[in-house]
């Protein structure tokens, strides 16, 4: 669900209400002897006197070892009292004497006095984000009401030892928002410094086709197996929300219950489906204007106003200068229709923004698109927090193998036929995706990975109506297959409702007391966002 650069691929990395958006959200092996393997011998592990995460255990080739909590970029107030350690796995599973790589656990725990003894492991963003940096954001929804809750930094993350970290991927984006987007420069210099990251990581002794959802999933349950957990239940949001599924149908054991929030299915994970999600959210915020007369009266036919524009600007871009908040320092921002597309996909975080964005650019002023497309690229959040390991790994591996190289194109044309081509060609934030994964140069993944999850787990599956980077659609589509499922769009919410609505939070944690019937009346009261006309 996410896990992006002028831009880089990162489609499905979750967006925070910022001051002003990101529009850059994000980016093999011998494993076909994994998917037949025995079922393998685990050894003891902690009895349930110990508080969870006090007590070291061992699952296979895997251990937990209690510890210091793992590092956060940020300050972490949310970490104090938590159970943390380490979880020690081999890096590549399919090759015998593989080194050891490190994920940090971070172990929460519940409010109450008498917690359920099913924990909630949290799969983070991305791909590359990492989950212990997202804890905040798990426990402001109340996910620890009366559960422990579970932050285990995936594979390649922040938190994680060795961090595939690439810094001169994140200051190339900042600085590509100043470069025309579709132009042989840009592609070169964008490729460019993939490959400086590729040649770092490989450098620092990296197995980067050991990056994928096929080990992270294993890496999820050795943790539960470790800890001593005989069950607990899994809540993906965007990038994390494909880890989920991929982990129901490789690794279902002990799995009491999935929530999966702005669903990205592994199974048409790639490049046309980010064009198709565009458009559903894109769809839902326009008409979500129409519908509001004082919205409809300032800014008619708004979807005709923003086709116009696109066109106009990869014709023509405009360019212009921002002042960085922090630092005062004014930055060049050029705008074509490619900028514009991937800025709306993130602005429908900030929805009522959005009508009076595209009729300031329509007449003639730029500024306030331009600095929600940029200045978040230049923040110290964005530089050096991304595992690129993981993206590419991800990405190169499960995606680009298994789609046609005009895919982008095609998912352009079905959703947008009045698009520029050279529009069309790069899908929403994931521009030069078959160069970079040309270059990463990672085996594809068994073509099993794009199997459908069939599953009888209970399963909640939620979207919100303005996702324009994973689409509600994919709510009924990955339930197609699931014995017992629950879907929920919210309206007028964006991509990963967790984190945007009150109503999606009580949903989800009423979700995990009873997964057969959560409590959805909040729907009934929501109304949407009073759109900025101003006046």
């Amino acid at each position: 669900m996410a896990r992006i650069r002028a831009s880089r691929p990162r489609p499905c990395r979750t967006v925070r209400r910022p001051h002003a958006p990101s529009a850059g959200l994000a980016a093999g092996l011998l494993l076909t002897g994994l998917f037949g393997a025995p079922v393998q011998a685990y050894a003891a592990t902690p009895g349930p006197a110990a508080p969870l995460g006090s007590a070291a255990g061992t699952a296979g080739d895997a251990r937990y070892t209690p510890g210091a909590c793992p590092r956060t970029a940020d300050p972490a107030p949310e970490l104090k009292g938590a159970r943390c350690g380490t979880l020690t796995v081999p890096e590549n599973r399919t090759k015998p004497n593989s080194r050891k790589i490190r994920l940090g656990v971070a172990i929460v725990p519940a409010l109450a006095a008498k917690p359920q003894p099913d924990p909630i492991a949290w799969l983070a963003g991305g791909p590359g984000d990492d989950a212990v940096g997202e804890a905040k954001l798990a426990l402001d929804g109340g996910l620890n009401r009366d559960r422990d809750v579970i932050f285990m930094s995936q594979r390649g993350t922040y938190s994680a030892d060795p961090a595939l970290t690439c810094p001169n991927i994140d200051e190339f984006n900042a600085r590509a928002t100043g470069l025309v987007y579709d132009s042989p420069a840009t592609e070169r210099e964008h490729v460019q410094a993939t490959k400086t990251c590729r040649d770092r990581l490989a450098g620092l002794g990296a197995d980067l086709g050991a990056y994928n959802d096929v080990e992270s999933s294993a890496d999820l349950a050795d943790l539960r197996t470790a800890l001593g957990l005989d069950q607990w239940n899994l809540y993906g949001i965007s990038y994390g929300t494909q880890l989920a599924l991929v982990t129901m149908r490789l690794h279902p054991q002990g799995i009491r219950s999935v929530g999966i929030d702005g669903i990205l299915p592994p199974s048409t994970a790639g490049e046309a489906l980010t064009w198709s999600a565009a458009k559903q959210g894109f769809d839902g915020l326009f008409k979500a204007c129409a519908e509001q007369p004082a919205c409809d009266a300032r800014y008619p036919n708004l979807p005709a106003t923003f086709e116009r524009l696109v066109g106009e600007l990869q014709a023509k871009p405009v360019t212009t200068t921002v002042t960085l908040p922090d630092t005062h320092r004014k930055v060049k921002v050029v705008l074509d229709g490619v900028a514009l597309v991937n800025w709306l996909t993130s602005a429908t975080h900030v929805a009522a923004q959005v009508p009076r964005a595209l009729d300031e650019l329509a007449h003639g002023r730029p500024q306030r698109i331009a600095e929600q497309w940029s200045v978040g690229k230049y923040g110290p959040q964005a530089v050096g927090r991304l595992s690129h390991g993981l993206v590419y790994g991800v990405f190169c591996s499960e995606w680009i193998p298994y789609e046609a190289r005009d895919a982008a194109l095609r998912g352009g044309e079905e959703a947008f036929p009045s698009f520029p081509r050279t529009v069309q060609s790069q899908s929403p934030q994931l521009a030069y995706l078959h160069q970079d994964c040309d270059t990463w140069n990672v085996p594809a993944a068994p073509r099993s990975i794009r199997d459908v999850t069939t599953s009888d787990i209970p399963t909640l599956a939620i979207s919100g109506g303005f996702d324009s980077q994973t689409g509600a659609a994919n709510g009924p589509y990955v339930a197609r297959t699931l014995g017992r499922p629950t879907v929920v769009t919210v309206p007028y919410e964006p991509h990963v409702v967790f984190a945007t609505s009150k109503c999606a939070q009580t949903i989800a944690v009423s979700f995990f007391d009873t997964p057969a019937a959560p409590d959805t009346t909040c729907l009934k009261g929501l109304k949407p966002p009073v759109f900025d006309t101003g006046r």
